[in-house]
């Protein structure tokens, strides 16, 4: 029997919606949803199927046996796995109260149902992985507008320029995303990337800005200079809408485009004609204000002039330029039901400090980092136990051992995944998680020009004796007292709890995997935004309140990046689009097509140590060591290396991925306590690394 199911891909964040075929029980076909994606999917979306046949994932749950990572293990039922866990949450209840424990996720668009469980068994502590990612860009935003990161969408394909600061799109790939990118080229649009080096998207772009590495603050205060000193900005909008823009003028003024082409290292023509086309351009011109911007310690400064050049230019509410997401109600829709209003808030301060200690950042999902202080020291009081679902702390977060000690200190660690992570294998339990074309999904709001609820459905029966993360969390719920707040047994019942308010059923979303709420794209009066923007004064502010409140300062003086040690490098990361992170190393299709990373190393640097194509080559921090494969390049600045994020496993389980490549972030010693004290982001790309020709190279022999 043949049928086609409605669902969403897993393979990375993006969770692009899919059409599955399967026939007589088993997956036949994936592609991208032809209603939304038109068929268009990526590597890696295409690779689960070889996820769903692979055998190298949990097959059960598993209690420790050994040591913590000494991969012993012990096959057990689910009922005796979820007994162990609730007991042990149980008795830190008992002993600490319900806020020792702490609970992670991946992030995304579910949050709400694993907030509320940790909520509903009394502790505050709900976190995610952002803090290593997107927290910067988050609080840039809500510093500017009042609103996080994504209070706003772009309209790509109807913009005339986008300008991208190492936001490498086309690695981090979000099919509908790529595909506004290329419709907006073949339109005749321009786009200027900015990095420390070439890549895939800057192959694509227009213009490419090469820059020293820990300058992308300074290029675009010179950007900003060079904008008011043309007049090349929105007068009218900033007039009506805007606070402070004489002191940001002022502050500006000293960072002119030659003094900023100077200390980026590029041309300062260039930089100049860069600014006068965008002046012609505006308003549909998009600044994105990045992605993942834990890097550099004035991160959350860069990307808060990234989006003060979006107000500049007037790119608000306007087509081409960046958009309000729309919701059911903007539709005349009510919204789906949430799990956390069925739950009681609890009390207790958060044991990470946001939102008592440190008042300026969103206290929703905190920071974890912060976490391990509370864990080490237990002020303001013990965190003894860990749930992480769908998240790795060990391939998120630098410096490894330092984890561990903390980690080491709780009395419960538990992971819950698809695969073995690095983490699960430190884990006193492993729950495994049904990979996505097994399992179900609550609906979801999906806002946007046009919002719709999306959901995933089960494509197939769980191969090995996994479950769903909804069931998982209402089992343990259930032996935990709490199984009130989670009234269903299935997901068809979850579904309805859901839809209740909206008038809609399951069957409508499953007609093609969603329900449009609206057939037309949605904009506000452009002459009448007031009362969208979330600050204290109700306006878009260069000279933010909240961080003028809480004694932090709207524009920092830039201070220029310290320049490596000779013979040391600054040590950058990024993403490769075939591989999601760490969590499709082991994936038997895209293992193939890369199986291990590589390190990038400036032609004329390598030249001078005598290093080649294809070399061997040992990367030495503090008292970690990796050793990998050299890729020599004109393409990357000599101050830098470069190596793909997420190899370097160290799971047996996983034979693929097994010591294949080198971890960067094991080399990051020291950074986990080095955080942006504005944006809360780590500073991931602030650690200097030696590099040297490996002994690992074959010797030539000489024959006597």
């Amino acid at each position: 029997m043949r049928k086609t199911v409605w669902s969403m891909c897993s393979m990375c964040s993006v969770r692009c919606p899919i059409k599955v075929e399967v026939e007589d029980g088993k997956v036949k076909w994936i592609e991208g949803n032809p209603h939304i994606l038109k068929g268009a999917l990526c590597a890696k979306g295409s690779a689960g199927i070889a996820l769903q046949r692979d055998h190298e994932r949990p097959q059960q749950p598993l209690i420790r046996a050994g040591g913590r990572g000494a991969g012993k293990w012990e096959p057990v039922s689910w009922y005796t796995a979820l007994d162990y866990v609730a007991e042990k949450m149980n008795k830190i209840k008992e002993k600490y109260g319900a806020k020792a424990v702490m609970l992670s996720c991946r992030g995304g668009p579910w949050q709400d149902l694993w907030k509320s469980f940790i909520h509903a068994f009394g502790s505050p502590n709900f976190t995610n992985h952002d803090s290593g990612c997107g927290r910067n860009v988050h609080h840039a935003s809500k510093s500017v507008y009042g609103l996080g990161r994504k209070g706003f969408i772009y309209d790509i394909k109807n913009a005339k320029h986008l300008i991208s600061f190492g936001r490498n799109l086309m690695a981090s790939l979000r099919i509908a995303e790529v595909n506004q990118i290329m419709d907006m080229l073949d339109a005749g649009g321009s786009f200027t990337y900015v990095d420390v080096r070439q890549t895939l998207t800057g192959i694509k772009a227009t213009r490419f800005f090469q820059v020293r590495p820990g300058t992308d603050y300074a290029l675009a205060l010179g950007m900003i200079n060079e904008v008011i000193k043309q007049e090349a900005y929105d007068k009218e909008f900033i007039e009506k809408y805007t606070t402070g823009f004489d002191k940001m003028a002022e502050f500006v003024e000293q960072y002119t485009a030659e003094w900023a082409a100077k200390e980026c290292g590029i041309k300062v023509k260039k930089l100049k004609d860069f600014v006068s086309e965008i002046g012609q351009q505006r308003p549909k011109v998009i600044f994105h204000p990045g992605w993942m911007l834990s890097r550099y310690r004035d991160s959350f400064y860069a990307s808060r002039m990234l989006h003060i050049l979006n107000v500049l230019m007037g790119s608000v509410e306007v087509e081409g330029g960046q958009q309000f997401p729309k919701t059911p109600a903007d539709c005349g829709v009510k919204g789906l039901r949430t799990f956390s209003s069925m739950v009681p808030k609890p009390e207790d301060k958060r044991a990470d400090g946001v939102g008592w200690k440190y008042k300026h950042f969103d206290k929703g999902p905190g920071l974890f980092h912060l976490f391990y202080d509370a864990m080490l020291t237990e002020e303001p009081y013990p965190i003894k136990g860990v749930i992480c679902y769908r998240h790795d702390p060990f391939n998120c977060f630098p410096d490894v051992t330092a984890q561990k000690e903390a980690f080491d200190k709780c009395d419960l660690l538990v992971s819950i995944d698809t695969h073995y992570s690095e983490f699960g294998w430190y884990s006193d339990v492993i729950l495994p998680e049904s990979m996505y074309l097994e399992r179900e999904t609550p609906v979801c709001t999906q806002k946007g020009p046009k919002p719709r609820f999306a959901f995933r459905d089960r494509a197939v029966e769980p191969r090995f004796d996994t479950k769903p993360s909804w069931e998982i969390f209402k089992m343990l719920a259930d032996r935990l007292g709490i199984g009130e707040y989670f009234p269903w047994t299935t997901a068809e019942e979850m579904w309805e709890f859901q839809l209740e308010p909206t008038g809609y059923k399951i069957d409508d979303l499953r007609e093609k995997g969603f329900v449009a709420l609206t057939d037309t794209p949605i904009m506000y009066d452009r002459d009448n935004l007031d009362g969208k923007f979330k600050t204290p004064s109700g306006k878009i502010e260069f000279v933010s309140q909240m961080l003028e409140e809480n004694g932090l300062p709207s524009f920092k003086p830039y201070e220029s990046p310290q320049k490596p040690p000779k013979g040391r490098f600054r040590l950058i990361f990024g993403r490769s689009p075939v591989h999601a992170h760490g969590h499709t190393i082991n994936n038997p299709l895209l293992n193939e097509l890369m199986p291990e990373n590589t390190l990038w190393i400036n032609s004329r640097v390598a030249a001078r140590m005598g290093v080649k194509e294809g070399d061997w080559v040992d990367v030495i921090a503090d008292s970690q060591k990796g050793t990998i494969r050299a890729h020599v390049t004109d393409f990357i600045h000599p101050e830098a290396v470069y190596t793909v994020h997420g190899f370097g496993r160290q799971v047996p389980l996983q034979s693929r991925a097994y010591h294949a490549g080198m971890s960067d972030q094991k080399l990051q010693e020291g950074l986990l306590e080095m955080m942006d004290p504005a944006g809360g982001g780590l500073c991931l790309c602030e650690k200097f690394v030696t590099v040297r020709r490996s002994p690992r190279n074959p010797r030539r022999r000489v024959e006597l």
